[in-house]
């Protein structure tokens, strides 16, 4: 963003130059720049300041991975208090030890995209497993993706045929009613295969408005990503593998006490400390590098 408003600056800086308008196609094409770059900044500030949706999955590491998402998931949860946001659970798949597969919030607040969007990536965990007999050292993963809240937006357009809409049985809480309808709502957006389900609601038509919600943040989401790595002429690959080499932050508990960002190079040793929500030094360091 700052590239951007600093590139804008030099490019009306050059429009008051005399000769500026004799090349009229050059000319005309830095105007167009200029509109585009304005564009784009109007567009993400918007949703900085807003609501997002996090998901958590759980990947390589078993009953270890998805206990480490129940980890994350009760971090978020503790972070969201202290920053005074709420948060709803909008989908849960949970285990029989209280880990979760994965798990869906819809959370609220001031700048909750803005401060949450650079969470997003694996996150690698090193503990002795409470699920192994022996106690060995568990080395494990998890997801975590952050999207935009987007409600209303005639920007992003979803063709009707697109969408493979599946429904079932929503389980866990909400009553005999939620349980005995068919209110779940998955949504499979076809040209993408990204998938949202959404179980909260107690009628069938919300849950699939929210469900709607959510896909639209995700195409949003990955319209930024692919934009960022057109700019820097980067590759990126559309399917993150949940396991070693893609983190972006680790959980050392053995041998030694450690959580380090391995992007911005800011470390703790105090682990208590930031699994009760004190996430403010690792977030500050992210969004000077978005």
């Amino acid at each position: 963003m700052e590239d951007k408003l600093k590139k804008i600056e030099e490019l009306e800086a050059e429009m008051l130059s005399s000769s500026f308008w004799d090349d009229k196609n050059k000319a005309q094409a830095v105007l167009k720049q200029i509109a585009e770059m304005k564009a784009e900044i109007a567009g993400a500030g918007k949703y900085e300041k807003g609501d997002a949706i996090m998901t958590i999955f759980s990947g390589a590491g078993g009953d270890d991975a998805e206990d480490f998402s129940r980890i994350l998931f009760e971090m978020y949860s503790k972070f969201c208090e202290k920053k005074g946001w709420s948060y709803k659970i909008l989908d849960e798949n949970e285990n029989d030890h209280g880990g979760y597969r994965n798990i869906t919030l819809e959370i609220a607040g001031k700048n909750v995209y803005g401060d949450l969007k650079g969470e997003s990536g694996v996150h690698r965990l090193v503990r002795l497993s409470p699920f192994n007999a022996k106690n060995l050292r568990q080395t494990s993963f998890s997801l975590v993706e952050v999207v935009p809240k987007i409600e209303k937006d005639n920007t992003i357009n979803i063709l009707e045929s697109d969408l493979k809409i599946e429904l079932s049985k929503a389980g866990g809480p909400g009553g005999q009613n939620v349980n005995k309808r068919e209110t779940a709502v998955r949504i499979i957006h076809i040209p993408t295969n990204i998938s949202v389900r959404t179980t909260s609601e107690r009628s069938q038509a919300q849950n699939k408005e929210k469900a709607m919600q959510i896909l639209k943040g995700k195409l949003y989401a990955r319209e930024q990503e692919e934009k960022i790595t057109k700019e820097k002429g980067l590759f990126i690959s559309k399917t993150t593998s949940i396991d070693w080499g893609n983190q972006i932050r680790s959980y050392v508990f053995h041998p030694y006490k450690m959580i380090k960002d391995h992007r911005t190079g800011v470390e703790t040793s105090n682990i208590d400390k930031v699994l009760n929500g004190e996430l403010d030094d690792f977030i500050e360091a992210e969004k000077k590098l978005i």
